[in-house]
């Protein structure tokens, strides 16, 4: 398994988040090379991806942002293939390291982020690579 920082969206690119998207959530539109790249080429967004003998298998975003108290690391959009779940690979997990890594790197001395309860399996992932269930409220406003 590789995993790599996304530079380049191909024809590859755009089938594996065709095919992974609607995995990860249900309500979250396609998206088109034109939508790929843009994320790509975000300063504050770094699109990993996993492959497994060249296919792209599971996908992670690390947003990392300066503020006046420091830089902020966010782990975003965690997905792996249903077909690579499971397996002894834990692409997941790869994926997360290598975040942790990259946030480290670029000066955040904390990283963040949230899952539902439901994903039992996630959070047993995240707590074993060092993550700490945290008391907290979350708030969104819905600007649709």
């Amino acid at each position: 398994m590789d995993i790599e920082v996304l530079q380049e969206v191909t024809d590859d690119v755009v089938e594996a988040f065709g095919r992974l998207l609607p995995q990860l959530s249900s309500s979250a539109e396609p998206l088109d090379a034109t939508a790929l790249a843009a994320i790509v080429a975000a300063p504050a967004s770094t699109l990993l991806v996993a492959r497994v003998e060249g296919k792209i298998v599971g996908s992670l975003t690390l947003v990392t942002f300066p503020i006046p108290t420091g830089v902020r690391a966010w782990i975003e959009d965690v997905v792996v293939d249903e077909a690579a779940r499971g397996k002894p690979l834990r692409v997941a997990e790869a994926l997360t390291v290598e975040a942790l890594r990259l946030a480290r790197e670029s000066g955040a001395r904390t990283v963040d982020l949230t899952t539902r309860p439901s994903r039992v399996a996630a959070g047993r992932l995240y707590e074993r690579v060092g993550f700490e269930q945290r008391e907290s409220r979350l708030y969104r406003y819905n600007l649709s």
